[in-house]
């Protein structure tokens, strides 16, 4: 909320409430814009409350909300509908109107706290009225927003500001020759399989094996197999490119896809925050989407671990001294890595041969703790395509992105029936109390295979559940009403390291 009072001093602007440098320079913005506006602020003292005090308050967005405050404060205009008004915009020195980063997120926001309308620039107008349920009003500069308030007409395209610097997000990527395609990874049917069952299911994938083997080609390749994003994660996943400083005009309804590399800190990876305010990381931004970590055992040891609580629960929270919020970070993970540190480990005779000692493979493969392996769902160890494979597959024609599309949407569409009447949509997002449970707890015949290595010590109780779920996604797949033996045996071979 902004709060603006006139006193008997000096003439002059302050701005309280915990401003950060961008926001106590809009002083100096909001002078010039009224004055070349025809609209002079009071000469005595303008105090400008961004309340909650205590919260600290960063970015240009308050600027035309301080504008308006300030005015009505210099009886410029009435304050009628001020209050229940939400006014997010940048304001020029000329007195234009400007979009501001995250302006998706800030009419959400205004929307949650129980505005019933919001005013944003012209050029933001698109993307405001992707939020359902609140009037947006449009306006080019300060000039329109002060008639607005006064009641008199004005066109909201006047002396708008459209940046075409800024990068767009929401319109679908025309089809090209060289778009990515699943047909592309050649001499890797298993391999292929096993992620279109890891899109069923929305299943973590952990991928092995020496440079070259198509690891990178397959990750890259998952979401052009993942189905489009229903309505409510697609406005999650447009209000975060939107922070990204996106200008999102549509809502944006394919899943991300975000590459981390391995020289990436913590906070870019997790997300950080200070007084300045909150910054998203990877985990974030590849909401309802593919986060692909290439080289996984050179990231450091204390970011993989950091993976594990957002892998459960879908967020991620950040804390800090004075900065505490959970952000989305439902994210489907693919772990690729060199079987070790020269990446010649299981090579063909062939190739140049790995000199790397077992003990220095083992700490190689180490630096991917346990409990985070636990949580992968599929693990599997690629073999580099010989070259018969090679030419056997170059004549044969290949199943492409869209064909395994239609498999996978079949498989959602069988796992939403199963889950209509439960808060998941996919099979990793169920509980193992659940697939445990009486409604689909399984025959113990069936069952045997993965209760005998659970007794063994070769399952966790969380591998136990994950192997359950994988072959719900298994059985999804094949157009079964539940997994029987066969399904069981191949997610615990899935889950324990399958060769492809």
């Amino acid at each position: 909320m902004v709060e603006a009072a006139v006193s008997q001093q000096l003439p002059g602007m302050v701005i309280i409430g915990l401003p950060d440098a961008s926001l106590s320079e809009a002083k100096q913005r909001v002078r010039t814009a009224t004055a070349q506006a025809g609209l002079p602020l009071s000469d005595r003292l303008v105090t400008i409350n961004l309340a909650p005090a205590a919260l600290p308050k960063q970015g240009s967005s308050f600027d035309l909300a301080i504008a308006l405050a300030a005015l009505a404060a210099s009886q410029h205009l009435p304050i009628t509908r001020l209050a229940e008004t939400a006014h997010i915009g940048e304001l020029g020195l000329d007195g234009s109107v400007r979009r501001p980063v995250g302006l998706l997120s800030a009419v959400i926001a205004a929307k949650e706290l129980g505005f019933t309308r919001v005013m944003v620039p012209h050029e933001g107008g698109a993307e405001a009225r992707l939020v359902h349920g609140i009037e947006v009003i449009e306006v080019g500069d300060l000039s329109s927003a002060v008639a607005w308030h006064r009641g008199d007409p004005f066109d909201p395209r006047e002396s708008s500001q459209v940046s075409t610097s800024r990068k767009s997000a929401g319109s679908e990527p025309a089809r090209h020759a060289d778009t990515p395609d699943m047909a592309d990874v050649v001499g890797q049917p298993e391999a292929v399989e096993a992620m279109v069952i890891a899109a069923a299911g929305r299943h973590h994938v952990s991928l092995l094996g020496p440079p070259g083997a198509g690891k990178t080609l397959l990750a890259e390749r998952l979401p052009t197999v993942l189905p489009d994003l229903s309505p409510s994660e697609s406005l999650t996943v447009s209000s975060i490119a939107s922070l990204d400083g996106s200008q999102v005009n549509t809502l944006i309804t394919r899943p991300p896809f975000v590459r981390a590399h391995h020289t990436a800190t913590s906070a870019a990876i997790s997300g950080s925050g200070d007084s300045r305010g909150i910054r998203p990381g990877a985990l974030t931004r590849a909401c309802h989407g593919v986060l692909f970590l290439d080289e996984a055992p050179e990231f450091g040891r204390k970011i993989l671990d950091n993976l594990r609580q957002p892998l459960e629960s879908g967020t991620i929270d950040i804390m800090r001294a004075h900065v505490r919020t959970t952000l989305p970070a439902r994210i489907q993970l693919v772990l690729a890595a060199n079987p070790c540190p020269c990446g010649n480990a299981g090579a063909p005779e062939t190739a140049p041969q790995c000199r790397c000692t077992p003990a220095t493979r083992v700490r190689y493969m180490q630096r991917i703790s346990g409990p985070l392996n636990d949580r992968i769902d599929l693990r599997l160890t690629v073999r580099r395509v010989a070259n018969a494979q090679y030419q056997e597959a170059t004549g044969q024609s290949r199943t492409t992105s869209s064909e395994l599309l239609d498999r996978v949407r079949e498989a959602r569409a069988r796992a939403s029936a199963r889950l209509s009447h439960t808060p998941w949509s996919v099979n990793s997002e169920v509980t193992g109390d659940w697939l445990r449970g009486p409604e689909l707890r399984l025959p113990k015949d069936d069952t045997f295979i993965i209760d005998r290595a659970l007794s063994l010590g070769a399952l966790t109780m969380r591998g136990y559940d994950r192997t359950l779920r994988l072959a719900w996604s298994i059985a999804d797949l094949a157009g079964r009403n539940r997994p029987g033996r066969r399904e069981l045996a191949q997610a615990l071979e899935l889950r324990g390291g399958a060769t492809v």
